[in-house]
């Protein structure tokens, strides 16, 4: 099964369980955390005249935007303490608000300067929109911005925080809400009711800080888990109850995410680890690269290629079966973000807002057009509508064919 079919019958799946999928970008790096958008097509050639909208934003941020039909969902916090936490629905087509609704943080708000309160993106599950706070709060709303209820996880649980901030995201599988808030002291997973915010399960984790974020996995027998991932390594859980599936324990990174892609899991483990679960809950480890080490970024599979971007700009190519590095590009900037991908082109968007649009196809890869945004950006794009969806600590863009010109 190639890597878009493989993404197809989660999408379905995930569909049934209440996902709205087919264009839209319900969570960080998309309906099945693999970073791709199958049904946009971007311009390759960025300029100017690329910029169908930019609006500001009411405080920082470094959360992916999502986007469900006409909505652009964003997240922010703002307040010398970052404690007003604010959560914004745009409309798509022109950027005009539709509405806002701000919230106390009830946990720490104390984060590393590079980011704020609202680290962790939001997700939905086509029914309501759940937002995330590196203050352990968690709120959710319906399309309208009435509150359906709030969670403050980091009253509940005072312990679990660290000194840089908190940065999971969010992911909803199955009506289960998935908040990972894992750190060096009262470190924990939780399975939040959907419809209510209350504890399904919660389950204790390594006492390690972790920026990781959970992403939904279908194996081989057709089960949709959940992937969560730590310095311990990488468990698979039953979304519904937070039971353990299987378990990979040679240890993990604890900044840039699995990713998955035709039944195997790219692991940022003694480098890059790919591992491929079985049925019965086993699995094998199909190969490992210390060349492929990511940085900050999470790696990005297309089709028979894995790309890993390093903190320096060296976005390095390898070959999907055996890990062998085909090729490097050295980008310009510093990198946080991760990259996303639409008409098998890669955009890449660096720390000082200069958006890349790579050809991998290429040769040696290959660097098509840039856009300079000109303003700090550590947050992952989106894509949807044809557009990729951009955010600083002060604006939103969408990027795209700008059918006004």
């Amino acid at each position: 099964m190639n890597a878009s079919a493989s993404s197809l019958l989660l999408a379905a799946g995930l569909l049934a369980s209440g996902w709205s999928v087919r264009g839209d970008w319900t969570q960080f790096r998309g309906p099945v955390g693999d970073g791709i958008d199958t049904s946009s097509r971007l311009p390759s050639k960025l300029g100017t005249n690329s910029v169908v909208w930019s609006i500001p934003l009411p405080g920082r941020g470094i959360a992916s935007p999502v986007i469900v039909a006409d909505r652009v969902f964003v997240t922010s916090s703002s307040g010398g303490r970052q404690d007003r936490l604010k959560v914004q629905c745009f409309r798509l087509s022109d950027g005009t608000l539709r509405w806002e609704r701000t919230f106390w943080a009830t946990g720490r708000t104390m984060t590393h300067e590079k980011i704020s309160s609202a680290a962790p993106s939001p997700a939905t599950d086509g029914r309501a929109i759940y937002a995330f706070f590196s203050s352990n709060d968690c709120v959710a709303l319906d399309f309208d911005g009435n509150l359906l209820w709030y969670r403050g996880l980091g009253r509940d649980y005072p312990n679990a925080s660290n000194s840089l901030g908190m940065a999971s995201s969010l992911s909803v599988v199955d009506g289960v809400v998935i908040a990972q808030a894992e750190n060096d002291s009262e470190s924990f997973t939780a399975g939040l009711d959907a419809r209510t915010g209350t504890n399904l399960w919660k389950l204790d984790r390594p006492k390690r800080a972790n920026w990781t974020s959970p992403f939904p996995f279908r194996d081989a027998s057709g089960k949709t888990s959940v992937v969560l991932q730590s310095s311990k390594g990488v468990v698979a859980i039953d979304p519904r109850t937070g039971a353990t599936r299987w378990n990979y324990a040679e240890s993990a990174s604890t900044v840039p995410s699995t990713t998955a892609s035709a039944g195997r899991l790219y692991v940022p483990s003694n480098g890059l680890t790919v591992l491929e679960p079985g049925a019965d809950g086993a699995f094998k480890q199909v190969w490992r690269s210390a060349q492929m080490r990511p940085g900050t970024a999470s790696p990005v599979v297309l089709g028979n290629h894995v790309f890993t971007l390093n903190d320096g700009g060296i976005l390095s190519c390898a070959d999907t079966q055996d890990g062998r590095r085909l090729w490097q590009l050295r980008l310009k900037g510093a990198f946080s973000a991760t990259p996303v991908s639409a008409g098998g082109l890669l955009y890449c968007v660096n720390e000082e807002g200069l958006v890349q649009v790579v050809d991998p196809a290429a040769p040696s890869g290959a660097v098509l057009s840039e856009l300079p945004l000109r303003e700090t950006i550590i947050g992952t794009p989106s894509i949807a509508a044809d557009s990729l969806f951009v955010r600083s600590d002060g604006h939103l863009w969408r990027i795209g064919r700008n059918s006004s010109l």
